[in-house]
């Protein structure tokens, strides 16, 4: 028996629900009928419009979409001012204000705080300039993830055009829009590792192979990565090494092949890594091999072994996340900001856009890491685009602890999150840079914060991850964590083994300072973290890993627990609200 969303979807479904929602939209929030509102909140999510959680009824989250991270000029100028214009709600974030984006781990961006009303006319201002939010939710493609600077940096394999005839020719597909689960694809052509490969339903990662002598430059598959559930899996290999012409094809046939014979019934169970799981890799690559009509190798030498991502490793290769300055192949430049847990204001936003006009081609670039990056900057340009306040307030070197985190959206605005996660990690990383030292050479310490264990902030990945729970604190509830190290993405992809759990939200300072001043004080030269958890023990790193509190941390939200419609503001839920934002009486 299908699951209800199938039966969501087969009622109506993809393009067409857009009309639907514009109609809803004209006629405002009270439109949708009460016993029907789950079913349309899910149908809207194809068109990247999420609704907020309960208390914050009316209000809804857009995701965008941008290939590969890509934004044009004008783009992400457009987008800051649908931020300062559209998306601002009925109360402030005591970090970040009211108004301002989120990038997002899957390079592209998202917005809070948009009325239903306001919809199309969000979408009239994006699309004039390029931006869609199509195919950015519910069980589709999602954005496409691959090296930020394809196409502008040193690559082994060229793997711009590959990245946009995927989008073309399968994600634009209106004939596989449907699938059983959401759908991750990365394709990367260089040698750092920068589009995570190892947790994708399907990633294309470089490789080469010497074939009659001659030295072949391609990708080698892998399929069924994933970590959400607290049952994460790496992306197993087929053992297939495939030259970049068949690239998009062999895409194509792993997403027919799931959307065919993917579980429609068990939606706990039906990710593509369970896929892989059930069938294997062996069975996946003779269907394969029947789907595709080119003759298959096996795969090739992968350049693993140079990427960058454990804390303490060496950037001799070239950083992953790309926050610096760096070389083009064309002798310009690119700049990576650093913004911490990847939200920026709508003003920044709009500044942001400005610099990358004076500075460079106007074209600004995402990472997978919640970064924004100017590129196309001439030497002539450089220092004074880095005297600028902007790239003083995100600067492109950050402390190790800045540059490592990343945050998913928490209990601000999730209906699954435990924790609030942003503004707390914010707290977290100005404490941990005032009040901890770090080796010189360790330039970033990867911490991932996850307000539950759907794991969208990657914490299973981190050199410390963390993932929201709750817990009892002198005889009250209260907001916690528990905390993993020692995961990372490399010559070997490991996920974080845990050390803690439980730890109330005001004692994970103390105990993730002695975890890295522990780190610091008894690593051998050159050793990283990751090596460090390893040649340590789990019994004697849960020794050194001791909560605590400090002094000079004040937690955002400690006793709210998801208890209040918002998790800074105490008092009653003004939604739902009207088109213009004033509160609609229970009684109308």
């Amino acid at each position: 028996m299908a699951h209800k969303k199938e039966e969501y979807k087969a009622e109506l479904y993809g393009d067409e629900v857009r009309e639907k929602l514009e109609e809803f939209a004209e006629k405002g929030w009270d439109s949708i009928p009460e016993d029907e509102r789950e079913k349309w909140f899910s149908r809207f999510k194809f068109w990247g419009v999420f609704h907020h959680r309960g208390g914050q009824e009316s209000y809804f989250m857009m995701r965008l979409t941008n290939c590969g991270g890509v934004l044009e000029p004008d783009q992400l100028r457009a987008i800051g001012e649908v931020a300062r214009d559209y998306a601002k709600g009925p109360a402030e974030n005591p970090e970040f204000g009211n108004g301002w984006i989120d990038f997002t781990t899957r390079q592209s961006i998202q917005l809070h705080w948009l009325k239903l009303e306001d919809i199309p006319e969000i979408w009239e201002k994006l699309e004039a300039v390029g931006v869609s939010s199509r195919s950015a939710g519910g069980d589709t493609m999602r954005n496409i993830s691959g090296c930020p600077v394809a196409g502008k940096a040193e690559e082994y394999v060229a793997s711009r055009p590959i990245l946009d005839e995927i989008q073309e020719t399968i994600r634009d597909d209106n004939d596989l829009s449907n699938m059983p689960r959401k759908f991750n694809i990365s394709v990367t052509g260089c040698k750092q590792g920068c589009a995570q490969d190892s947790i994708n339903d399907i990633g294309l990662e470089p490789a080469h192979k010497f074939i009659d002598s001659e030295e072949i430059e391609g990708f080698n598959v892998r399929v069924g990565g994933g970590l959400g559930g607290r049952e994460p899996r790496e992306a197993r290999p087929l053992d297939l090494f495939i030259r970049p012409e068949h690239a998009v094809e062999t895409v194509r046939a792993f997403v027919e092949y799931y959307h065919e014979a993917g579980n429609r019934q068990n939606r706990s169970k039906n990710r593509a890594r369970f896929f892989v799981d059930e069938h294997g890799t062996d069975a996946i690559r003779e269907e394969l091999n029947e789907r595709l009509d080119f003759e298959f190798e096996t795969a090739g030498t992968d350049f693993r072994g140079e990427y960058t991502y454990n804390a303490g490793k060496s950037a001799e290769h070239g950083a992953h996340d790309h926050v610096g300055v760096y070389d083009q192949q064309d002798g310009k430049n690119y700049v990576g900001l650093s913004v911490p847990v990847g939200r920026l204001s709508a003003e920044d936003t709009i500044e942001l856009a400005d610099l990358a006009d004076a500075y460079g081609s106007g074209e600004v670039r995402l990472t997978r890491r919640q970064n924004p990056l100017i590129m196309d900057v001439p030497d002539g340009n450089l220092s004074n685009l880095l005297n600028e306040p902007l790239l003083e307030k995100h600067s492109p070197e950050p402390n190790p602890f800045v540059q490592g985190a990343m945050a998913c959206t928490g209990t601000e605005f999730c209906s699954l999150a435990l924790t609030e996660t942003k503004a707390r990690m914010a707290r977290l990383l100005r404490w941990l840079g005032d009040n901890v030292d770090v080796p010189d050479e360790v330039d970033r310490i990867k911490m991932h914060f996850s307000g539950c264990t759907a794991d969208c902030g990657q914490a299973m990945t981190a050199d410390i991850g963390l993932q929201g729970m709750r817990a009892r604190k002198d005889g009250q509830m209260v907001e916690a964590v528990d905390i993993g190290v020692g995961g990372g993405i490399g010559a070997e992809p490991t996920f974080i083994e845990w050390v803690r759990q439980r730890v109330p939200a005001d004692e994970v300072p103390g105990m993730i300072a002695n975890i890295v001043e522990a780190y610091a004080a008894l690593r051998s030269e050159g050793q990283t973290f990751r090596e460090w958890v390893d040649a340590t023990g789990h019994e004697t790193i849960v020794e050194l890993a001791e909560p605590e509190e400090v002094e000079g941390y004040t937690d955002p939200c400690l006793a709210d627990g998801k208890q209040s419609w918002y998790p800074f503001d105490d008092g009653e839920s003004p939604a739902p609200t009207d088109a213009e934002g004033q509160p609609i009486s229970a009684d109308d």
